[in-house]
């Protein structure tokens, strides 16, 4: 192999070293989340992410639930209602009545981060809905925190009014989902595992085309 074209092939590989360099370097690009109410069961202390929709579930008397405007991927890392949730509190001045439950409710509308461009959301507040025995969450909601918006297939849009409008819609992967305080399983916050195994056979490439350079060079 004559000089120019080894010169030329150890080029080559150096800008190969260079791309692998470069990959390595690069950040994954982020799943698009969903912007939309999410529905909470609490139990003591803990909130759980309630397993029936506030069109169908029907709490009892001296249950907390909660709803949490954000914005997350899926239901594993939406943020949960902030702040203190206990019954007793939320429900001192609602006294029990014969025929009727009462049902504290927690209404968290997220951060400016998670809001819909050109809307504040409103301060966070909790309220008590003394409502039939046999009502369900959505009409405790109603009771509290007018007006309401759904979608056509029942998906609850906006609480008290907020957001003004949309419903459920992606948000484009350039914007960062709000997120539980633990980290969402399996992202460990660093280049994921293809984005290494592609930097490491470019790197590879690059090693090989010096060796054969020198190789041919001096064969």
């Amino acid at each position: 192999m004559t000089r120019p074209r080894a010169h030329h092939a150890l080029r080559l590989a150096a800008l190969l070293l260079t791309l692998a360099a470069a990959v390595g370097q690069a950040v994954p690009a982020q799943a698009a989340g969903y912007r939309y109410w999410s529905f909470w069961d609490r139990t003591g202390d803990t909130w759980t992410y309630a397993t029936q929709g506030p069109s169908t579930a029907r709490p009892s008397d001296g249950d907390v639930q909660g709803f949490r405007f954000s914005v997350s991927e899926d239901s594993s890392d939406s943020a949960r209602p902030r702040g203190a949730a206990v019954f007793s509190v939320i429900c001192a001045r609602t006294p029990a009545k014969d025929g009727e439950k009462r049902v504290a409710l927690v209404i968290d509308f997220g951060t400016a981060a998670d809001a819909p461009s050109g809307e504040t959301p409103p301060a966070r507040r909790t309220a008590c809905a003394r409502v039939a025995s046999d009502a369900t969450t959505a009409q405790a909601l109603a009771s509290v925190a007018k007006p309401l918006r759904y979608d056509t297939g029942a998906l609850l849009c906006a609480i008290a009014g907020y957001p003004r409008t949309g419903c459920g819609e992606q948000v484009s992967a350039g914007k960062k989902p709000a997120t539980n305080t633990e980290a969402p399983k399996g992202d460990g916050g660093g280049p994921s595992v293809g984005l290494w195994a592609g930097a490491g056979a470019v790197a590879l490439l690059g090693a090989a085309a010096v060796w054969q350079a020198r190789r041919r060079r001096h064969g």
